[in-house]
């Protein structure tokens, strides 16, 4: 499909829903000090998986038997994904924690390329991370358990990846709501272990639900009919454009300022995912669930 052969519209769509994503990211991390990162993951889950299924009636398509299994591990690591970057951004910037999860869709989008080019794309993704990992003496260093965290969401994010893939191949959106109610299930028994339900009143619930709505209702509806209209390159590299998205929210809605060699960073892990959409492959259009 030729650049002219497609309309602007659905970028404007891909675009709203990663804005849809960060500003409910940011949203959720406001309501961190009153319910905690283990009860807004909790919320968020259940939230997303009510309207999805209340939008979608899944059960009108029930997987087979030999669909649960790819099905059960995309839960899995959907909700094991949120979980991770949810507590990643209690401890560091939201912009950063987007770029350092962008690690698992560039790992498995680098895996399935078999270009010389794509060593340049790993060093400088590479180059991106160190740079942002703990300098001991820096003022603005950032916290170790925070990057280890994100990183964790992005191997997770790798996995939803390819396991993603499976599930949509066989029950396309459908799947989306059963692996979010998977998820719910797995991560909300996680969070009461870890006391989510102390501190949840009743006027957190509508905030909840706009974080599953902004974070995971709408911005999958939209790239659903994105996906459709555009090619995959155009699609890989705009979902790259993430964690400046992420970045500015943060700044406008949490306050949270990166310094110059953050930036750098950020870039260079942009730079080298937009490296790999050079070369489409169908992790990179799969990519565009994020957490």
């Amino acid at each position: 499909m030729s650049a002219r052969s497609f309309p602007l519209w659905p970028i404007g769509l891909l675009l709203i829903a990663m804005m849809s994503i960060q500003s409910g990211a940011a949203l959720a991390k406001q309501l961190f000090p009153l319910i905690g990162a283990n009860g807004v993951t909790m919320l968020r889950l259940i939230m997303a998986a009510i309207m999805l299924w209340l939008v979608l009636r899944p059960w009108r398509q029930m997987p087979t038997r030999a669909q649960w299994p790819a099905l059960l591990v995309y839960g899995i690591t959907l909700g094991l994904m949120n979980y991770l970057f949810y507590l990643s951004i209690a401890r560091i910037p939201l912009g950063i924690a987007v770029a350092l999860e962008f690690s698992g869709p560039l790992v498995v989008a680098l895996w399935n390329s078999r270009r010389l080019l794509d060593v340049v794309w790993v060093a400088l993704a590479l180059i991106g991370i160190l740079l942002l990992m703990p300098q001991e003496g820096l003022r603005h260093s950032l916290d170790l358990t925070g990057v280890l965290l994100a990183l964790g969401a992005g191997a997770c994010w790798a996995s939803y990846i390819i396991f993603g893939q499976k599930v949509g191949t066989g029950l396309g959106p459908n799947g989306t709501a059963f692996g979010v109610l998977a998820a719910a299930l797995v991560i909300a028994p996680l969070c009461i272990s870890q006391g989510a339900l102390e501190s949840i009143e009743p006027s957190v619930l509508p905030w909840a639900a706009l974080v599953g709505l902004l974070s995971t209702a709408l911005p999958y509806s939209l790239e659903m009919v994105a996906l459709k209209h555009l090619p995959t390159t155009t699609f890989g590299t705009l979902l790259s454009l993430e964690p400046a998205i992420a970045a500015l929210s943060g700044l406008m809605f949490l306050g949270e300022t990166l310094t110059m060699l953050q930036w750098l960073a950020m870039f260079a892990i942009m730079l080298a995912s937009v490296g790999t959409t050079l070369n489409p492959t169908k992790a990179t259009s799969e990519a565009a669930k994020s957490s």
